[in-house]
């Protein structure tokens, strides 16, 4: 099975970036923030942007490239890569739009994550680009 490409976008209002409880049987009850698999002839961006407004609702501006994580599952035979993204909130009101994929929603900061954690979430945590991605949210 060859690896999957992935986009996960965190959004960030206020300081904060949503995030949503999964369901399904992939990160089962793990927390992340809205993304999905890319799309044949998609751009990153163009995957995150549509991906938010499917899994929330919301419409996003500003979206650029945070980094990337390398993701082995060791529970399931899943392998992706992650590309993660950052946006700013532009509109609505966070909505569980896909139930079947989504359990609960919060705005959080680095300092409130919930658990637990997806694994891309993990990894992403333990490498160089979280630094970036937090300085982020405070030029915003």
């Amino acid at each position: 099975m060859n690896p999957r490409v992935g986009v996960a976008v965190l959004i960030i209002k206020d300081g904060t970036f949503l995030m949503g409880q999964r369901r399904g049987s992939h990160g089962e009850g793990t927390w992340s923030a809205p993304g999905g698999w890319l799309e044949y002839k998609e751009s990153f961006e163009e995957a995150g942007t549509r991906e938010v407004k499917e899994e929330t609702g919301l419409d996003v501006k500003n979206i650029q490239f945070a980094g990337i994580t390398n993701n082995i599952f060791k529970d399931d035979p899943t392998h992706s890569i992650t590309v993660w993204l950052t946006a700013e909130w532009a509109s609505g009101k966070p909505t569980i739009t896909e139930p079947d994929k989504f359990i609960d929603q919060k705005w959080v900061t680095f300092d409130s994550l919930p658990a637990p954690l997806f694994l891309p979430w993990e990894e992403l945590l333990a490498s160089e680009f979280i630094d970036v991605i937090k300085q982020r949210f405070t030029e915003v």
